[in-house]
């Protein structure tokens, strides 16, 4: 499109938008049919010109400078009547990736295209499980779709929520099919460094050893970048401690050439010593990064008699982009469980072996990754060996790999 015509048509957008006009361009004369716009919105500010004080009306037009006019656009909304808005909102959704590469937030385009967003992510997963015939599926083949549903209730304010469909292709489970909402949280935002979340939320403790999935209940965090901390009290969903109340916190610390961090969970109530042995249960996490690789590691101990300790060691390399193709990540790590120091929600999906034997120690190595196959699609794969002291009749070895779709 030529640049006069888009012009013309922002200007009709911008209308009733008080501004003094003065052309400041030596090639827009008085006498151009579009004089008037181009003067409008330069006094606007919402076109600019080049450095030799020219305008070049009779040039194309790219999307990436349409998507400039439309971010400043963005910033004079409250002076757009209603139907301005409703033109300015399709605008927004239309040039939303060249927004976004202008700095946009994402957030902000989101209010833009309405008060309600959406994203969501799907897996076809198939899972060679560890235990033998008689104890269980030796192999499970499933898929899975997640919706997240936001609004934007204000600035500082959000409702979320979590629809899930599971779907067994192969030995349906008593929940095939059924569509659920397993998350559903309010999020009060203080500034930009602290929030207060209320409702059923994610819970993912260091790299998800002992614990990745939902918890019900309230937390207080805070975050600047560099140390971030949080409070909380609730019930864990996951686990032998699943509706037993917590409270629980965490802090960390990003060093640059390491990242700490540190947890502490307290149960009440006399349900936890009962079950598992432990009622309090403390632990450590440090990253060290060097270029594309990591040093991983985490250590856990419970106020349990014995089997009260809990460590996994690892190494990892990553380049993983969603957004790039051919790039990924690989981790191989030892991991050492003690039957008295597991919280019961460990994030790995080759994993029906966590079932830990009595006065024992659960071991086992295992490796990890994704690789990027197209933007938004990743395959994922684990491989779990030299598993020992399950309390299960199982084999020594699980794996499982999975497609994965983000959008």
């Amino acid at each position: 499109m030529k640049k006069i015509l888009a012009l013309a048509a922002v200007a009709a957008l911008t209308a009733g938008v008080s501004a003094y006009a003065a052309n400041p361009f030596s090639d827009v004369t008085a006498d151009d049919w579009a004089y008037q716009a181009v003067s409008d919105l330069s006094a606007q500010g919402v076109v600019e010109g080049y450095p030799d004080g020219t305008f070049k009306g009779e040039r194309n037009m790219t999307r990436y400078e349409l998507a400039q006019i439309v971010a400043r656009l963005m910033a004079k909304e409250d002076q757009l009547n209603a139907q301005q808005q409703a033109t300015l909102d399709k605008l927004a959704g239309e040039y939303a990736d060249e927004l976004a590469n202008l700095g946009v937030r994402v957030s902000n385009l989101e209010k833009k295209v309405g008060n309600i967003s959406w994203a969501g992510d799907a897996k076809m997963m198939y899972t060679n499980n560890a235990k033998k015939a008689g104890e269980g599926s030796e192999d499970t083949y499933k898929g899975r779709i997640r919706l997240n549903v936001k609004g934007q209730v204000n600035d500082a304010t959000y409702v979320q929520g979590r629809i899930l469909t599971n779907m067994y292709f192969k030995d349906a489970g008593t929940d095939d099919g059924n569509t659920t909402m397993d998350r559903l949280f309010v999020n009060h935002s203080f500034g930009d460094k602290t929030s207060v979340v209320l409702g059923r939320q994610d819970l993912t403790v260091f790299g998800g050893l002992e614990y990745d999935d939902a918890f019900d209940g309230a937390k207080l965090a805070y975050n600047d970048g560099k140390f971030d901390a949080y409070v909380a009290f609730g019930q864990l969903n996951a686990g032998d401690y699943n509706k037993t109340d917590a409270a629980f916190g965490g802090l960390g610390y990003d060093f640059g050439a390491a990242k700490l961090k540190a947890a502490y969970f307290n149960f009440t109530g006399d349900k936890a010593k009962n079950v598992s042995g432990f009622d309090s249960i403390w632990g450590a996490n440090l990253v060290v990064p060097v270029d594309n690789f990591s040093v991983f590691g985490e250590y856990w101990d419970s106020n349990a008699d014995k089997n009260d300790s809990a460590y996994q060691a690892g190494l990892g390399y990553s380049t993983l982009d969603a957004a790039k193709p051919g790039t990924f990540a690989l981790n191989v790590a030892y991991n050492r469980v003690g039957a008295n120091a597991y919280l019961g929600g460990v994030t790995y999906d080759a994993s029906d072996f966590f079932d830990i034997a009595t006065g024992k120690d659960l071991k086992f190595w295992n490796v990890f990754g994704d690789v990027t196959l197209q933007k938004n699609v990743t395959l994922h794969g684990e491989y779990a060996w030299d598993i020992e002291n399950s309390k299960v009749d199982c084999d020594d070895n699980a794996w499982t790999v999975s497609l994965n779709y983000a959008f």
